[in-house]
């Protein structure tokens, strides 16, 4: 059983914006992120709505996913009521990222391009995927991402929360582990701020609110041009036998679960060490999991300690085996491995399209690279479009393209 360890959360005008219509909610286990649009004040109007939405809590007796969707479909059909009374109010939406940690899993439901993440040993992943018009066109291969992120056009969304009676949805579970960080953010943060920094930050903070602070500040430096909001949480294992808060230590209590059990941020970053200590002793009998998508691997890091030399050797090895197979590749196979596609499943179990070889080197050196996620699970795919999916079969991209677009027309359900 996993619960809400550590939480953070700030808002913020940014640099050229008169108002802030970005709004949050952060109530262990749900938290939400939305980002308004339109005029008179009708983008705050929209925003709080739909987080107000989750004020009630998560209804119980149905799963997180559905009972996620349920709330956001609610707070859709609210906006597009509250617009329908006032033409200066006409179009008013937001977009809507939010979360729900229950039991060993958070789930998610999304629309528009706020995002959530998935900080897991140093390693960023992005759980959702924006809908926008610039994405779209990167997925149908007509921009690059380097394209996409200067695109003048990147803030236009295709989807979100009020502009019409219903609204199409994503939603997804993420199977979690003791000490994942989660981070939901509107695209004040994501339009200034690098994934790669965005890890950084959260892998080198002494805290969850330091981290959050600091990209905060980081986007307004950067020329912060829209509302920053970020939202954070760290869960780990709920375990018995934990020492009780000391009252003199002064410490903030982490939540209602936290209160509860009488722990203290100190002392839970005391277990979490030593937690990662004992998982540091068994890591080489430890295999990655399967079905993981590829994900952002942070540099190395100089929080490393003890640790140094033998991250430097590991490192040196693994400089060999890329120099090895950067030869390989100039003599010929870069050609080979570009031209080869496959589908599989990314971190959030979903049915993802993948260009290049489907292996995994020594030292985490992976051979492909993820291209296209739909908004299909994997594993509620009939029989034949599962087969298809775990096969890693190597494919040309029009044949992996038309799968793909074979199994969102059909929903390939069972």
């Amino acid at each position: 059983m996993l619960r809400v360890a550590e939480q953070a959360h700030k808002s913020d005008t940014g640099q050229q914006r008169q108002a802030n219509e970005d709004a949050y909610f952060a109530r262990a286990p749900v938290f939400a992120v939305a980002d308004g649009m339109g005029g008179a004040q009708a983008g705050e109007v929209a925003s709080r709505i739909a987080v107000d939405a989750f004020e009630p809590g998560i209804p119980g007796g149905q799963p997180p996913e559905q009972a996620l969707r349920q709330l956001a479909e609610l707070a859709n059909r609210k906006i597009h009521e509250f617009a329908g009374d006032d033409s200066e109010r006409a179009g008013m939406g937001t977009t809507l990222t939010a979360a729900v940690l229950a039991g060993e899993e958070v789930s998610l439901v999304h629309a528009g391009d706020s995002r959530a993440y998935l900080l897991r040993e140093r390693e960023l992943r992005r759980l959702t995927q924006d809908h926008s018009l610039v994405e779209e066109l990167r997925r149908q291969g007509r921009l690059t991402a380097e394209e996409a992120e200067e695109h003048p056009q990147r803030s236009i969304i295709t989807r979100a929360l009020g502009p019409e009676p219903q609204v199409e949805l994503d939603t997804m579970s993420v199977t979690a582990q003791d000490g994942d960080v989660f981070l939901l953010c509107s695209d004040g943060l994501t339009t200034m701020v690098s994934e790669t920094r965005i890890a950084i930050v959260l892998a080198s903070s002494p805290s969850l609110e330091a981290a959050v602070a600091e990209l905060v500040d980081e986007a307004n430096r950067m020329g912060g041009r829209d509302n920053i909001t970020v939202v954070a949480f760290r869960v780990e294992e709920l375990r018995s036998g934990a020492p009780p808060a000391d009252p003199a230590d002064g410490a903030t209590l982490l939540g209602s679960t936290a209160e509860q059990e009488g722990l203290t941020a100190e002392a839970i970053r005391r277990a979490a060490a030593e937690r990662a200590s004992e998982t540091r002793a068994a890591g080489k009998q430890k295999t990655k999991p399967a079905g993981l998508r590829p994900g952002l691997r942070l540099p190395y890091s100089p929080y490393e300690g003890g640790r140094r030399a033998r991250r430097a050797r590991r490192l040196a090895l693994r400089l060999v085996v890329l120099l090895t197979l950067a030869g390989l590749l100039a003599a010929g196979g870069l050609t080979a491995v570009r031209s080869v596609w496959f589908l599989g499943v990314d971190e959030g179990g979903r049915v993802a399209l993948y260009r290049g070889l489907p292996y995994d080197l020594p030292l985490e050196t992976r051979l492909y690279e993820e291209r296209y996620s739909a908004p299909l699970r994997a594993d509620r795919l009939d029989e034949r479009f599962r087969q298809a999916v775990a096969s890693h079969e190597w494919r040309s991209r029009t044949d992996a393209v038309d799968l793909v677009r074979e199994i969102e027309r059909s929903r390939g359900v069972r």
